[in-house]
């Protein structure tokens, strides 16, 4: 893993949004700051943290991972907390892939439909 995340490393790259798009960089950093703001939101910050890491798990994005799981710990989350979290990403992921496969049967039954419905929804196409 530590060939794909390195902390330090990686983030010198951050170079190219300074030099090629900075106003899109500073609306960005600004948006975020105010989003995990610790005060003034009616989320506290820790659960806001913990959505981010489900989030983050369930994009599969290892550089949300390894961050809001540690701002999540600063924040007050425990190990409990974060494992939680990580099964509500399992859940929703599992349950994306549950809904989806339903369109696998619904697909599957238009293809089994008499030719004339196949026919004519070929000519919709």
């Amino acid at each position: 893993m530590t060939d794909y995340l390195d902390r330090e490393h990686d983030k010198t790259f951050t170079k190219v949004y300074k030099q090629q798009t900075p106003d899109i960089l500073s609306a960005f950093v600004q948006f975020d700051e105010s989003v995990f703001r610790a005060e003034g939101r009616e989320i506290p910050l820790k659960y806001r943290e913990l959505i981010a890491l489900a989030v983050g798990i369930t994009t599969q994005c290892v550089y949300c991972i390894d961050g809001h799981s540690q701002r999540a710990v600063t924040a007050g989350a425990n190990e409990a907390e974060l494992a939680e979290a990580a099964w509500v990403a399992t859940a929703i992921r599992a349950g994306g892939g549950f809904a989806h496969g339903r369109l696998g049967f619904k697909f599957g039954a238009d293809a089994a439909a008499p030719s004339d419905s196949a026919t004519s929804a070929s000519h919709q196409l």
